[in-house]
């Protein structure tokens, strides 16, 4: 129900659904042969697609692939939360579907595990709905969300936030009575003796996302263990020729309208290489240095300007994002949940050395003025 959708790609606020619903209006018209309720089961490196459905197995040979799975949450059981395993434990997005899509409210009172955005709308959901939000906890020191969520669902809802704490056991036979919740140390390790009880019916799980890349994998696609996505060029390309790769399932977004303009720039170079289209270029690998998490692309060819995604480790304030030599950028704030965007162009990238093989993306303070 809530907006913030197509603010950059439509210039419009919209809500999720509308947003959707004019790219499958967009599909339709353009006549895309959608082939639903299918599961794709490999794919080689020679591009042939196997799949089924409930017509039977079928195979696909491919002049150009792109993936786009998106991504799954993070679950329970991968943070290893002890305690019993009554019913009332959901990750963030099934308690948003059960509320938006099928009509459930999954408990009376809550509490959110984890402040990202999706917690946080749920935490802004549930309330709207009559149910308590008692608490949503944060191991970090600081809301891991967009600065947007925090102030519009949790500070203007007055929903406390107990940072650099996590909940350390679950409490319940049939049904969750509680959970036990600790401060964390710079290890994130629980500290001994700060350990509280609140008492709830329902924990939401809200800790972060892992791009959906098992088929990746299964094929020989490489992945970036820092993004948990493939490694790709700057037209999407993974290290497999003609295999593509946008959205979610290369890195984690903070929005949906970045997702679309990955998704579209992976599609139209994908239909450039099937049509045989070649990409000239010398390729220049770009590596994360200070205070830098991850830059995507990877690796770059210099042929034409290029937008990098990047996550900061750490939060900072009055810091330049620079790039090799090429590019400084001044930023007043930065946060890991929140991406940076810079964008080099053409003319930026042919300032660099003939001899330079590998450029490093680094934030660092800004100097004062004299």
């Amino acid at each position: 129900m809530h907006n913030g959708f197509g603010l950059f790609y439509f210039r419009e606020d919209l809500t999720g659904p509308e947003f959707a619903q004019r790219f499958v209006k967009k599909a339709v018209d353009l006549h895309v042969n959608l082939q639903l309720e299918t599961m794709v089961l490999s794919i080689t490196p020679e591009r042939v697609i196997r799949g089924c459905n409930e017509k039977g197995t079928f195979e696909i040979r491919a002049k150009a692939v792109v993936l786009a799975m998106g991504c799954r949450e993070r679950t329970r059981e991968a943070i290893m939360i002890p305690g019993t395993r009554p019913a009332g434990i959901f990750t963030a997005g099934t308690a948003q579907r059960y509320v938006n899509v099928e009509g459930f409210i999954p408990g009376k009172e809550i509490v959110i595990l984890g402040s990202g955005d999706v917690g946080m709308i749920m935490a802004r959901r549930l309330t709207l709905e009559g149910a308590e939000v008692k608490a949503v906890v944060e191991a970090l020191p600081y809301v891991g969300g967009l600065i947007r969520n925090e102030v519009q669902c949790l500070v203007d809802f007055d929903i406390p936030v107990c940072l650099g704490h996590t909940v350390t056991e679950i409490f319940g036979s049939q049904r969750v009575e509680g959970v036990a919740v600790a401060k964390v140390d710079g290890n994130f390790d629980p500290v001994p003796g700060t350990e509280r009880v609140i008492p709830c019916d329902t924990l939401l799980v809200s800790v972060g996302l892992i791009p959906e890349n098992e088929l990746s994998s299964a094929t020989g696609v490489r992945l970036n263990p820092l993004t948990g996505g493939p490694f790709v060029d700057e037209s999407r390309q993974t290290n497999i020729s003609g295999i593509f790769a946008a959205g979610n399932v290369t890195h984690v977004h903070d929005l949906v309208d970045n997702v679309v303009g990955e998704g579209e720039l992976a599609g139209s170079c994908a239909a450039e290489f099937a049509t045989g289209k070649k990409r000239i270029g010398r390729p220049i690998d770009l590596k994360p240095g200070r205070n830098i998490r991850y830059v995507v692309p990877q690796t770059v060819t210099c042929e034409k300007d290029v937008v990098l995604y990047m996550r900061v480790k750490e939060p900072a304030e009055q810091v330049s994002l620079k790039v090799g030599n090429i590019l400084q950028k001044s930023f007043r704030f930065v946060k890991p949940s929140e991406m940076v965007q810079v964008e080099v162009l053409a003319e930026e990238w042919s300032r660099i050395d003939p001899q330079t093989c590998e450029l490093e993306a680094r934030c660092e303070a800004r100097r004062a003025k004299k």
